[in-house]
């Protein structure tokens, strides 16, 4: 069980000062579900090195960081991702993205994650993503043409919670707008609750709450 894990390399909120990244705790939880269940996981970016995790996550003490902390392993692997133009869907059995606002700058536009993403999805293979990581859904489209999310259950961060962090005009746009523009069947949770919506090859989660429920949700449909 081969998963491909993908980060941002993209670190500035739009025009802003404020660094942003990858949301530690949706990368730890996800990645730990998938190592615990037997998985061998690869790591990789669009720059390749180490990804920048947004400063805003790194207080978070769930259980997933504090192993985190203590994963000196996991560390250097995550200091040397590898860059993404040099994968191919062939090697992996599913491909999964944790949120973070900087995929909503690069991955949502990186023709290699496009092109992944559609590879994955033309082989019968799971596509997982949580928060802002749906933001990849974006542009990937099915062998016929058509939006790789519409018609399915998606989610992905809402724009009450958007609003709640008070990015809503800074971000090039709204996970949930984008979703249901394309035609997904968006469904959500109360703010900041864990909700997972599970299709036969695409599994998103909403929020950060939802990261370790997305992951376990995701390992049951790649081990079916």
């Amino acid at each position: 069980m081969n998963i491909l894990m993908v980060l941002t390399s993209h670190d500035q909120l739009g025009n802003t000062d404020i660094k942003t990244g990858f949301w530690l705790e949706e990368f730890t939880s996800p990645y730990y579900v998938f190592k615990d269940a037997g998985a061998t996981i690869t790591l990789a970016s669009p720059k390749g090195g180490l990804p920048p995790i947004d400063p805003g996550s790194m207080a978070d003490n769930s259980a997933s960081t504090l192993r985190y902390n203590e994963d000196k392993s996991l560390q250097e692997a995550l200091a040397n991702t590898h860059v993404l133009s040099q994968l191919k869907a062939d090697d992996y059995d599913a491909i999964f993205y944790p949120g973070g606002h900087g995929p909503l700058w690069d991955l949502s536009e990186d023709k290699n994650s496009i092109h992944l993403i559609e590879s994955f999805y033309a082989q019968s293979k799971p596509i997982g993503a949580v928060c802002h990581g749906p933001a990849v859904l974006k542009n990937p489209k099915t062998p016929s043409g058509e939006p790789i999310v519409a018609g399915k259950n998606v989610t992905g961060f809402s724009n009450e919670e958007e609003e709640a962090v008070k990015l809503t005009n800074i971000v090039p746009f709204l996970v949930e707008d984008m979703l249901k523009g394309h035609g997904g069947i968006y469904t959500r949770a109360a703010n900041w609750q864990s909700h997972v919506a599970i299709n036969p090859l695409l599994v998103t989660g909403q929020n950060p709450a939802s990261s370790e429920a997305t992951a376990e949700a995701f390992i049951k449909l790649l081990t079916k």
